[in-house]
């Protein structure tokens, strides 16, 4: 039997500096007065906040003031002060240094880092600075947990249940590997702990932006619904970070970790966004969150110069687990070789030479992710019907915004209040609403659920010479429907009927070759960067890096408009000269009088 309360043994009260209690202020610890408000970080101090922790500790000689901006020495620098460095400070007594050496020991052994260790699946027990907890929980980071990464995949691949919110957190942490492990690597590179924090915010806020079921609300729904906008994602996440930071207060929070909004902010929606569009080629440097010396820092959270980022790391790793595919890549390895180099007065990241092959086989493997799952044809058709439901219900769906103001599910990315209250709930609101003018979206994603899928007519592909370009997508269901067979149809087919989708297959950069872009350095020479070719590397590498494939659909699922639909698919691709389509056996015959077999 339990003892009453009153009989149980009193806790014993935890003394001041647990990591449960609020950390002791540095100059409270050094002095126990009240000073100047410094971050209670004391690594994130710059030389001014330095001189203003020894004013306060005693030392007022403006000569060592002056060798301390003039050296530059910072929060970070100061445990590893030594006798040497005394010297050359100018610090002679030894009772000087005996003072100055126990403040700097008292202030390292009272700091406490109110950070988290979050126990992730795929990184395993990862710690996360304070100030990322104090995002992460927010109402508006907080939303990612109600977003599938992988859209409408999950109705195919059922393990596919993970969120925008653990892939986010997985960004955030491996970009504060990255930019430590080149810290430590060449100190000659000054990152400071400014330049580490923003980069780890950057890659933890880079989704904020996504809207329901991924990228199927900005790939599909968007353009459909807000015809000639051009908006993504992207831009949704720095819009969505400026409302987290001003709705939640945390300007004076990144304050107090030794950030610099005005600056520090600009850096991470860049870092995000990658350059302004105003931005030409001619200019030598168009950021402005950091000076042209931390080019490379650019190239760790969404890496526009060869697509080999941060972001693509834990997607692999994370999507693959979730997929049940293969991960060939190994982030840890690259991470171990990264170093920045020098290429025409800017400033790269770079890996070993012999690293080039381990290069091929991740494009290799994101080229197999997106053949196998993110561009299924029936995970593509159910982001495509969700799409049309969407469609159907954007007049009548009303979101609160600010000021009272209702938003559709299509202008709400013009209000973040707005949009932070839209995720994959949307869909259950709709399925499961009796509103009247909801009918006919309701019935679409009623046919989802019962499995009830447009039908895929087949697959083909353009000639070799033939890329078909985005302002010619809108005719071909057109196309398809006018190409009738001679034979009479007891089905009229019309170009409503057809869903044409044009899969776009790359190793991320289009037609060209991403390895080409990147640079490499040897063991014998780490400070001279170059380019290796493919033709140095091995001659079963892949000629061309970019294919289109076409896939077509049809949503009357009747048996007869199918094998209509079918006659018509095969009909236009022998008009088109494109290649022998994707059918079944059945049309075996049918599609013989069109086509030479090789």
């Amino acid at each position: 039997m339990q003892r009453a309360d009153s009989e149980r043994t009193p806790k014993r009260p935890r003394c001041d500096g647990s990591p449960k209690t609020q950390a002791n202020t540095p100059l409270a610890a050094a002095e126990g007065s009240p000073g100047p408000k410094l971050p209670p970080n004391h690594k994130a101090w710059d030389p001014e906040q330095v001189c203003d922790f020894l004013k306060h500790c005693g030392f007022s000689d403006p000569g060592l003031l002056d060798r301390i901006r003039e050296k530059k020495i910072t929060g970070a620098l100061l445990p590893c002060l030594d006798e040497s460095h005394l010297d050359n400070l100018g610090i002679s007594s030894l009772l000087e240094r005996k003072k100055l050496l126990n403040s700097i020991q008292q202030l390292s052994r009272t700091h406490v880092d109110t950070g988290k260790v979050i126990n992730d699946p795929i990184h395993g027990h990862i710690e996360l600075h304070p100030l990322l907890i104090r995002i992460i929980d927010t109402p508006q980071f907080q939303r990612l947990r109600y977003i599938k990464q992988l859209g409408g995949t999950y109705y195919v691949f059922p393990g596919a249940s993970h969120n925008r919110f653990e892939h986010s957190l997985g960004v955030g942490y491996l970009a504060g590997c990255l930019v430590r492990a080149l810290s430590e690597k060449q100190p000659e590179l000054q990152i400071s702990e400014r330049d580490m924090l923003s980069v780890q915010i950057a890659g933890l806020c880079h989704d904020l932006g996504h809207g329901p079921f991924s990228h199927m609300f900005d790939g599909r729904f968007i353009p459909l619904a807000r015809q000639g906008m051009k908006w993504k994602h992207e831009q949704g996440s720095v819009d969505m970070f400026e409302h987290l930071v001003d709705s939640n207060g945390l300007r004076a929070v990144m304050e107090e970790y030794g950030l610099i909004p005005e600056e520090d902010i600009c850096f991470i929606k860049e870092l995000i966004t990658g350059p302004p569009e105003s931005s030409t080629e001619d200019s030598s440097w168009s950021y402005k969150g950091r000076p042209i010396e931390k080019s490379f820092l650019y190239e760790i959270v969404a890496n526009k110069k060869n697509g080999i980022d941060v972001d693509k790391w834990d997607y692999f790793a994370r999507d693959c687990h979730h997929l049940g595919i293969q991960n060939n890549f190994d982030h840890k390895r690259y991470i171990k070789f990264a170093r920045v180099c020098k290429v025409d007065n800017m400033l790269h990241i770079c890996t070993r030479e012999k690293e080039v092959g381990n290069l091929y086989d991740m494009f290799h493997t994101r080229n197999c992710l997106y053949r196998r799952a993110y561009q299924h044809k029936v995970g593509n058709i159910i982001d495509a019907m969700i799409t049309d439901a969407f469609l159907k219900a954007d007049p009548y769906i009303e979101i609160p915004g600010a000021g009272g103001k209702k938003y559709h599910i299509s202008t709400a990315i013009d209000d973040m209040e707005a949009y932070s209250k839209l995720t994959d709930n949307i869909f259950l609101e709709i399925l499961y609403s009796t509103d009247p003018k909801l009918d006919a979206a309701r019935e679409i994603l009623k046919n989802i659920e019962r499995r009830n899928l447009y039908k895929c007519v087949g697959q083909t592909q353009p000639d070799v010479k033939t890329k078909i370009e985005k302002e010619d997508y809108e005719e071909l269901p057109g196309g398809i429907a006018n190409a009738k067979p001679d034979e009479m149809q007891l089905v009229e087919l019309k170009a409503e009927d057809f869903i044409v989708e044009v899969v776009n297959m790359d190793y991320g950069m289009e037609d060209k070759n991403p390895v080409d872009h990147v640079y490499f350095y040897c063991k014998s020479d780490p400070s001279k960067a170059f380019l290796i070719r493919k033709s140095q590397v091995s001659q079963l590498l892949p000629e061309k890096f970019e294919e289109q494939l076409i896939r077509v659909y049809c949503k009357k699922l009747d048996k007869a408009s199918f094998f209509a639909a079918q006659q018509h698919f095969v009909k236009w691709c022998s008009d088109k000269n494109f290649s022998k389509p994707q059918v079944g056996v059945l049309l075996f015959t049918y599609f013989a009088q069109f086509f030479i077999f090789k």
